[in-house]
């Protein structure tokens, strides 16, 4: 019934910024918790970073804290990912996912919904 779309991802050199969304077709998108999550060849999905519905805590790994911000516009159905002060490590293919619970959204068995994916690469 969710169908999620990523955009935004490309090339970028370090320490240059992207912002990437997710728009998602249903209406009932802003009871669901956000995540992102990035994945490379080799490597199992890793996440990245959450946002729950209605409490609105926020969760990122610790690799991105300080540079990534994700933020939800409920009445778009759209989830972003603020990346600054990129890093060649965070190259990946990024994807979002929707859940229907509050917690353990560090898990990527606790989503329903996911997105095909957007390349981000980040040059040295």
């Amino acid at each position: 019934q969710v169908q999620l779309v990523e955009s935004g991802g490309g090339l970028v050199q370090a320490g240059g910024s992207l912002r990437l969304s997710c728009a998602a077709s249903g209406r009932t998108f802003s009871s669901y918790s956000l995540g992102w999550f990035r994945q490379t060849p080799g490597k199992e999905r890793e996440f990245v970073a959450a946002i729950s519905w209605s409490l609105g805590s926020l969760y990122y790994t610790e690799s991105v804290k300080g540079r990534f911000t994700i933020s939800r516009d409920g009445a778009k159905n759209t989830v972003f990912l603020q990346m600054n002060s990129l890093k060649p490590e965070d190259t990946a293919v990024y994807l979002c996912a929707a859940s229907t619970r509050r917690y353990e959204l560090l898990s990527e068995s606790s989503y329903n919904y996911w997105g095909q994916g957007t390349q981000v690469t980040v040059s040295s």
